[in-house]
C-alpha cells in the first residue's frame, strides 16, 4: 500500500535521524496523500518539517529513501520577501530570512555565486545544499548533531543537510528534479497545502 511505503524507514546507512526522533503524523499522512494522489507526478519528492528539523526524501516509487536533520532560516515564517532574490545573502535583514512553506517544483540548476546548486524555489532564491566549512561561528554541523531541533534555525533561508547525506541520498534522487513540500511555521495546514486538507478532512469524516 502507498501510505505503507511512506512510512517504511529507511536503511540505517540512510536514517540519520537523531535516536528516538519520530516523524509526526502529519508528515507520514502528507507523504501517503502525495503517492496516492499522485501528486508528485512519479518525480521524487521531499517532506520537509522545519519545526521538527527534519528532511525526508521518497523516491518516485514513494519509498523512503532517506532521513536527517536539516537547517532552515534563522527567521520563523512561511513566505519569502517581495525582491529577496535579488539581494546578496549579507543584504537579507534578519526578520527575512525565512524558509518558505508550501509545495515547490524544483531542480538542479546554475546560481550566480554557488556554482550548480539544487533549487528549492528558485524565485524566492532557497536552495538545498550541504553544510560548508568556513562558517565556525555558527556552528553548523553541531547543530544537525545535536539531538534537538531547537537549535536549527540558522541559515538566510536556504536548507542545510550534512554532506554524507547530501551526497548519498539527495543528490541522486534529485538528479533530475523533484517536488518538495515544506510544513508550515505558523500557517495552517489547510493554508499551505489545501488539497491535501481537504483530502484528510474527507477521510476523517468531517465536515
Amino acid at each position: 500500500m502507498a501510505q505503507e511505503n511512506a512510512a517504511t524507514p529507511p536503511a540505517a546507512s540512510a536514517n540519520q535521524l537523531p535516536p528516538g526522533q519520530e516523524v509526526s503524523d502529519t508528515v507520514i499522512e502528507l507523504a501517503g496523500w502525495v503517492i496516492a494522489a499522485n501528486d508528485n507526478h512519479g518525480y521524487p519528492f521531499m517532506v520537509i518539517d522545519k519545526g521538527a528539523a527534519q528532511v525526508l526524501v521518497f523516491g518516485g516509487d514513494g519509498r523512503l529513501r532517506g532521513a536527517a536533520p536539516g537547517l532552515f532560516g534563522s527567521a520563523v515564517g512561511d513566505h519569502a520577501a517581495p525582491g529577496i532574490a535579488g539581494l546578496a545573502l549579507r543584504e537579507i535583514p534578519g526578520r527575512d530570512r525565512t524558509t518558505p512553506a508550501g509545495r515547490f517544483v524544483g531542480g538542479y540548476g546554475p546560481s550566480i555565486d554557488a556554482g550548480r546548486v539544487l533549487w528549492v524555489d528558485y524565485d524566492s532564491a532557497v536552495s538545498l545544499h550541504p553544510t560548508a566549512a568556513g562558517l565556525p561561528a555558527e556552528r553548523r554541523d553541531e547543530r544537525l548533531a545535536s539531538p534537538t531541533p531547537d537549535d536549527n534555525r540558522v541559515t538566510h533561508g536556504c536548507i542545510n543537510v550534512a554532506p554524507t547525506f547530501y551526497e548519498q541520498v539527495v543528490r541522486s534522487t534529485f538528479e533530475k528534479g523533484g517536488v518538495f513540500y515544506v510544513l508550515p511555521d505558523k500557517d495552517s495546514i489547510e493554508e499551505t497545502f489545501p488539497e491535501f486538507a481537504a483530502s484528510r478532512a474527507a477521510a476523517n469524516g468531517d465536515d
